[in-house]
C-alpha cells in the first residue's frame, strides 16, 4: 500500500502524479515553512527545494517540527533528514541567505516559489524575481492572531519595521492553519491553475477568500 493511499483517494491518480513530479522552492524553513515543507512532501509531493540559513532555536520548538537534539542545527538540513527519514522524500536544502544578488542562482530552475520569510528584504527579492521572470509565487505570513496566503500579482511586501516575526505573538493553532490554507492553494493551483488568495483570522476561526 502507498504512503499515500488516502490522499490518493482524495485527489486521484492523475493529480498525484501532477503534485509528484511538479519542483517547489520553499523559502523559509521556519513556522510556516517547515510545516508547509512537511505537509506537503506528506501529500506526495516529490521534488522540493528549501531555503533557510537559519539555525534551529529552542524558541522554535513549541511552532516548527523540530526537536530538543537539533537545537543548533541548520532548519533546512535537519528538516530535509527528517522528511527523508520518515517518507523516503529527497528534500534540497540550501543553507544559505538569499539576498538580491544571488536570487538567479538559488532560485534557477524554479517552478513555483513559496515565500515565507520572516524579513522584508528577502521577500521583496523573491516578489521581484518572480514578477520578472513570470513565475508563480504564493506568499504566506502572519501577525498576532491575522494571516494571509496571497499570489504575487496582489501581494505587498509589508514594512521593516518589527521585521522578526520570531519576536510577535505567535499561536501554533494560527501556524498550522495557514499552513493547510497555503498547502491546499497551492495543490488546486497545480491541479486546475486556480490562484487563490486568503486571509484567515484565528480568534474567529475563520478562513476567508480574498478578492483582490
Amino acid at each position: 500500500m502507498s504512503i499515500f493511499f488516502h490522499e490518493q483517494l482524495y485527489r486521484t491518480k492523475a493529480v498525484m502524479a501532477k503534485l509528484k513530479n511538479y519542483p517547489i522552492i520553499i523559502c523559509g524553513a521556519g513556522a510556516l515553512g517547515a510545516n508547509i515543507a512537511e505537509n506537503l512532501a506528506r501529500s506526495g509531493f516529490d521534488k522540493l527545494t528549501v531555503i533557510d540559513r537559519d539555525r534551529i532555536e529552542e524558541r522554535n520548538l513549541s511552532t516548527q517540527p523540530y526537536y530538543r537534539s537539533d537545537v543548533g542545527a541548520f532548519k533546512a538540513k535537519i528538516l530535509a533528514n527528517n522528511l527523508y527519514r520518515a517518507i523516503g522524500t529527497k528534500v534540497d536544502a540550501k543553507t544559505k541567505e538569499l539576498t538580491p544578488t544571488n536570487t538567479t542562482q538559488l532560485l534557477k530552475d524554479s517552478q513555483l516559489i513559496v515565500d515565507v520569510f520572516d524579513n522584508s528584504v528577502a521577500r521583496q527579492a523573491v516578489k521581484d524575481y518572480a514578477q520578472q521572470l513570470s513565475i508563480p509565487c504564493l506568499h504566506a505570513g502572519l501577525s498576532t492572531d491575522y494571516a494571509e496566503v496571497i499570489w504575487n500579482e496582489f501581494y505587498r511586501v509589508p514594512s521593516e519595521v518589527n521585521d522578526d516575526v520570531c519576536d510577535y505573538p505567535l499561536a501554533r493553532n494560527l501556524v498550522m492553519l495557514t499552513v493547510a490554507v497555503a498547502c491546499e492553494a497551492i495543490v488546486s493551483f497545480i491541479a486546475i491553475a486556480e490562484q487563490r488568495n486568503f486571509s484567515i483570522t484565528q480568534k474567529d476561526l475563520t478562513v476567508q477568500s480574498l478578492f483582490l
